[in-house]
C-alpha cells in the first residue's frame, strides 16, 4: 500500500486537501480536520473539508459537489476515510457506492474504529488504495486529535506573555498591557482554534477573566460561514473557591470546572459542571485530570495560566507546545516571572526547548517552542 510512486499532479492535489482541511479548524472539535478533493482527468470535479462533528465528513462533501462526476475519479483525503457508523455514516462505503476508482490517503487514521479498516474495505471492492503522501504535513493538521487517540492525553499549548526580562506584571501585579493590540488580536485566534482554555482559580480570581473568544478583536474573519465556537473553559479549582458571581459566568457558554470535592453550597448556571478529579498534594492531580479531559474528547488544549499552574504543568510534563509573547519592555528584577516551579541545582535538569518559529506580531516576538527531551509519559 505504502509502495505507490506519487506523481507531481498527487502532490498538488493532496496539498489542496490540506489547505481545505485547515478551514475546519475553528470548528470540527471534537473530529480531526479533514480535506477531501475528487479528480477526474486532472480536473477537480469536487472537494470539501469537515466542518462540524455530526455532520457531512470531508468526503461526503466532496462527492456532494461531484455528483455523477465522482464516478472513475480518484480521491486525495487528508485521514483515512472512516470504516463506522458514527454520527454518520462511514466514508468508505460511500467513496465505494459512488464509484470512486482510487484513494488516496495523507495518514491511516490512528482512531481504534479505523486504523486500516477504512482503507481495507476499498481494497476489498477492487479500489486502488495507497497512503502516506505528505503525511507530516497531515499530522499537523490534528496534533490534538492524533494525541488523543495514540496517548490518551490532549496536545497542551502553554500561553506566556512577558517583557523581554522575563517579567509578566510589576511586582504590585499590574500587567495591563505588557504586549501590543496584535499580539493580543493573535491570542484571541488562538484560542478559537483550540478546545479548550484551560487556567487555575487563581487567574480567574485575580483578573475577573471571562477567557472567552473576543470575536470583535480576531484579527481576520475565520474561513467559516459558522458562528465562533466559543472553546470550553476548563478551571482547576481545588479549593472551590470560585462563585457564581464571578465575569467568567456571564457567558453562557461551558464552563466545566475541576475540583477534588463537590461544592453544594452554590447555585450554578446550567452551562457549568464539576468534575471531581484525584487528590495529590491537597490539589487537583493534573495529570489525572489531563488523562480525564482526554476521555472528555478535548484534542487541543490552551493553557492561560500564571506562574505556578503553569511550572506545576511544565514539571509533569504535560506541556507539548510554548507560545511566548515576548514585549520591547522592561519591568526589573523585583517583576513576577514566567514559571514557577522546583529550584533546579544542576544544568542537566533544566528543560531544554526547540524553537519552532519566531516572528513578529505587531510591536512583539512570538516565540513557538516544544520540549527538546519530554518523556514519554508524564510524571505521576
Amino acid at each position: 500500500m505504502n509502495q505507490y510512486q506519487f506523481s507531481e499532479q498527487d502532490f498538488s492535489y493532496m496539498t489542496r486537501a490540506i489547505e481545505l482541511a485547515k478551514q475546519g479548524r475553528f470548528t470540527t472539535t471534537p473530529n480531526p480536520n479533514v480535506g477531501c478533493v475528487l479528480v477526474k482527468n486532472d480536473v477537480i470535479v469536487g472537494e470539501g473539508f469537515h466542518q462540524v462533528a455530526g455532520q457531512g465528513h470531508a468526503e461526503v462533501n466532496a462527492l456532494a459537489m461531484a455528483g455523477s462526476q465522482a464516478f472513475g475519479a480518484t480521491a486525495y483525503v487528508t485521514l483515512e476515510p472512516c470504516s463506522h457508523f458514527g454520527r454518520t455514516p462511514p466514508c468508505a462505503e460511500g467513496l465505494k457506492a459512488a464509484g470512486v476508482v482510487k484513494v488516496i490517503a495523507a495518514m491511516v487514521d490512528p482512531n481504534p474504529q479505523v486504523a486500516g479498516k477504512g482503507l481495507a474495505i476499498l481494497a476489498d471492492a477492487g479500489i486502488e488504495v495507497a497512503s502516506g503522501l505528505l503525511e507530516q504535513q497531515a499530522r499537523l493538521l490534528n496534533r490534538g486529535f492524533l494525541k488523543r487517540m495514540e496517548q490518551g492525553m490532549p496536545f497542551i499549548t502553554c500561553k506566556m506573555a512577558a517583557s523581554l526580562d522575563g517579567k509578566t506584571a510589576l511586582k504590585n501585579g499590574q500587567s495591563k498591557w505588557i504586549t501590543g493590540p496584535k499580539a493580543r488580536q493573535d491570542v484571541q485566534l488562538q484560542r478559537a482554534q483550540s478546545c479548550a482554555i484551560l487556567t487555575g482559580a487563581d487567574t480567574v480570581l485575580v483578573d475577573n477573566a471571562k477567557l472567552n473568544v473576543r470575536v470583535d478583536e480576531l484579527p481576520e474573519p475565520l474561513p467559516t460561514q459558522l458562528p465562533v465556537r466559543q472553546p470550553v473553559r476548563i478551571i482547576i479549582d481545588s479549593q472551590n473557591r470560585l462563585t457564581p458571581e464571578l465575569a467568567l459566568f456571564s457567558i453562557a457558554s461551558e464552563v466545566i470546572i475541576l475540583t477534588t470535592e463537590l461544592d453544594k453550597s452554590q447555585q450554578w448556571p446550567h452551562y457549568v459542571s464539576h468534575i471531581v478529579v484525584p487528590e495529590k498534594n491537597n490539589k487537583v492531580d493534573l495529570v489525572a485530570a489531563m488523562k480525564l479531559l482526554a476521555q472528555q474528547q478535548f484534542n487541543h488544549i490552551w493553557l492561560e495560566a500564571g506562574a505556578t499552574l503553569a511550572g506545576q504543568m511544565t514539571e509533569c510534563n504535560l506541556i507539548d507546545e510554548y507560545i511566548v509573547y515576548l514585549a520591547p519592555k522592561l519591568l526589573g528584577n523585583d517583576g513576577k516571572s514566567l514559571l514557577n516551579f522546583t529550584e533546579l541545582t544542576s544544568m542537566q535538569d533544566v528543560v531544554n526547548l526547540s524553537i519552532n518559529e519566531c516572528v513578529c506580531i505587531g510591536d512583539d516576538i512570538r516565540i513557538t517552542a516544544t520540549p527538546r527531551k519530554a518523556s514519554s509519559k508524564p510524571n505521576n
